[in-house]
């Protein structure tokens, strides 16, 4: 099977066990990584904790750590300690996240978020190598790691402007990419280079992953309901509204509606062919499917994030993570849906 990678449902108010059974079953099915978010379910570092006892040959990574809500420090050590546990399996993605999760919900600062990735990057890479770190932004003096990771963890950042795009070309190993039709990957890929080029580093330096919303399970209706809801939801966020923006054009409108009250007129305004745009929705060749135009746009590693139908669902993303793995391997001959 061509890599693929999962994202937990963080969002959908599953518990552990249920996180478990989501990660055996990618492992099982022959998936590459599974990565975990962080929003306002599980913490991600205790979560992956559980996922790497519990797994044997699987990736595990954060996808992603919000670079605000924990010191680089902090970071440093958690990440240590899940590549003790499980060497060679452990992948650091990083983020600047958004204004609200960071200064409403953590009660920090969303200062300077390049400065804040570039100098966060720069102390864990320090840390992991046994030096004492000394970054000014954001200011870690004096701190020496006592535990150091068996295999330092590639360091993954999550970017979508333009900025942040090449700093991921001049200091990542990997960029996450995340809402991106595989028609914008070549775009946004060239500001990655741009940045390896700045870095004097070889093209080519930094590789590429995506998510995108995926289901290929039985309820196909309210799946399509719960991903209008989503890509909405997300849309309206500042820091990320730039992504949706082509993805259609009432977009203004319908966050005036949402905002105003007017919950049913807002979700009426994004139309399926928006929801099709950022999601893949069907059976699990056609999820696959998707997987394979972001390959061929230039994404190394397509990863699937797979919520339920609706809140609490776990049969859909189970289905999502089998059937997509039987279609991307051959093991079926469904149809891909035009």
């Amino acid at each position: 099977m061509p890599p693929l990678g999962v994202t937990m449902p963080v969002d959908d108010g599953l518990g552990v066990p249920e996180y478990v059974r989501l990660a055996r079953a990618a492992e099982a099915a022959g998936y590459d990584s599974v990565w975990c978010g962080e929003v306002a379910g599980p913490e991600v570092f205790s979560l992956l904790g559980v996922l790497a006892a519990s797994t044997s040959q699987v990736r595990l990574g954060t996808g992603i750590a919000n670079v605000y809500a924990r010191s680089a420090a902090l970071a440093a050590m958690g990440f240590a300690t899940l590549s003790s546990a499980a060497p060679g399996r452990v992948l650091a993605g990083l983020g600047a996240s958004s204004p609200m999760v960071v200064r409403d919900w953590h009660g920090r600062e969303h200062d300077r978020p390049l400065a804040t990735v570039e100098g966060y990057v720069t102390a864990l890479r320090s840390a992991w190598a046994g030096e004492r770190v000394r970054v000014e932004h954001p200011r870690t003096h004096g701190f020496r790691s006592s535990l150091l990771p068996p295999q330092v963890p590639p360091v993954v950042l999550a970017a979508m402007n333009p900025r942040m795009l090449r700093l991921a070309g001049r200091v990542a190993d990997g960029v996450f990419l995340t809402w991106c039709p595989p028609d914008e990957v070549p775009g946004l890929l060239a500001h990655v280079r741009a940045g390896e080029a700045e870095a004097g580093r070889p093209p080519g330096s930094v590789w590429a992953m995506a998510s995108y919303w995926a289901y290929a399970g039985d309820r196909y209706d309210e799946a399509m309901t719960r991903m209008r809801r989503l890509v909405l939801q997300y849309a309206m966020v500042p820091t990320h509204r730039g992504s949706f923006a082509g993805a259609w054009d009432d977009l203004d409108r319908a966050t005036e509606r949402w905002r105003g009250g007017d919950r049913a007129g807002a979700l009426a305004l994004v139309p399926d062919a928006a929801v099709h745009r950022l999601c893949a929705v069907g059976d699990g060749a056609h999820v696959a499917g998707r997987a394979a135009d972001l390959r061929a746009a230039g994404i190394a590693l397509p990863v699937l994030l797979t919520p339920g139908a609706e809140p609490g669902d776990l049969d859909g993303p189970l289905d999502t993570v089998a059937r997509t793995a039987d279609a991307a391997a051959g093991r079926t001959d469904e149809p891909r849906p035009a």
